[in-house]
């Protein structure tokens, strides 16, 4: 299950493991849950050295964390601190769409959903709490995670919406690809149009013709760009960046996944 729907237990397991509050700990903790709040600390803007070790410059900067949120200043992480520290991912787990739509508008609700936190690596390349909720508990530097976040974001419209999947999904681009061909639901360059392309499509960035680079969400095709929202990308638009963020491109050796 991709979506919060009152019952965090219904949550697949690696999303569970990243918002359940592990217990209340302080100085002298080590291990993932001192590592994942280290993470949340860097990613709120608190920076500190990450390495699973909770000694007293951790406890010092939750300190200063609970301080600006007008928490109880112990420097423990108890559970309204866990709590305030992990919202930003609690907030993209819950269903914004407020009547039926078409798929292709639910997965770019979604995605939309997603940006405003602005998820992005911490600790390392293809690492942190984010690229985790994204490739099902995995990440390192082998673990480009741009297709895992469009592959989160159809799962949560498709649990949303009743809707049964419309192709398999993948943490490979080219899998993704293969997976649309398969369906029919595969747009190449050289057929696509502005019109053809709605809201919610996949675009596959294609560096031969059976080799995809990089893959996001499209949120408005015109005639001459079409806008995206995409993971583990960066101002450049490279494949291996480091945030969600929106870009606009030029269809040149693209394709597309038109649902």
């Amino acid at each position: 299950m991709y979506i919060l729907d009152g019952d965090p237990s219904a949550l697949s397991a690696w999303i569970r493991d990243e918002i359940t509050f592990p217990g209340e700990f302080g100085r002298g903790k080590r291990g993932n849950s001192a590592k994942r709040a280290q993470e949340w600390l860097c990613l709120h803007g608190f920076g500190l050295v990450i390495d699973g070790d909770f000694g007293r410059v951790s406890e010092d900067t939750v300190m200063r964390f609970q301080f600006d949120l007008g928490l109880h200043s112990t420097g423990k992480v108890d559970e309204p601190t866990w709590t305030a520290l992990v919202q930003p991912m609690l907030d993209v787990l819950v269903n914004p769409l407020l009547a039926s739509m078409s798929f292709g508008d639910a997965v770019a609700e979604f995605a939309n959903q997603h940006l405003i936190p602005h998820p992005r690596e911490v600790g390392g390349q293809n690492a942190g709490p984010w690229v985790r909720l994204y490739m099902k508990g995995n990440e390192g530097r082998d673990m480009p995670w741009c297709a895992g976040y469009v592959s989160f974001c159809l799962h949560q419209a498709s649990e949303a919406l009743m809707h049964p999947m419309p192709m398999g999904t993948s943490f490979s681009c080219d899998n993704l690809a293969r997976n649309a061909q398969d369906t029919g639901l595969f747009l190449r360059e050289r057929d696509a149009s502005a019109d053809q392309i709605p809201m919610g499509s996949v675009f596959l960035r294609r560096s031969d013709p059976l080799d995809w680079t990089h893959t996001g969400i499209v949120t408005h095709a015109a005639q001459s760009h079409y806008e995206t929202n995409e993971g583990n990308t960066n101002d450049e638009g490279s494949r291996e960046g480091y945030e969600v963020c929106t870009r606009r491109r030029g269809y040149s050796n693209t394709d597309f996944i038109v649902f």
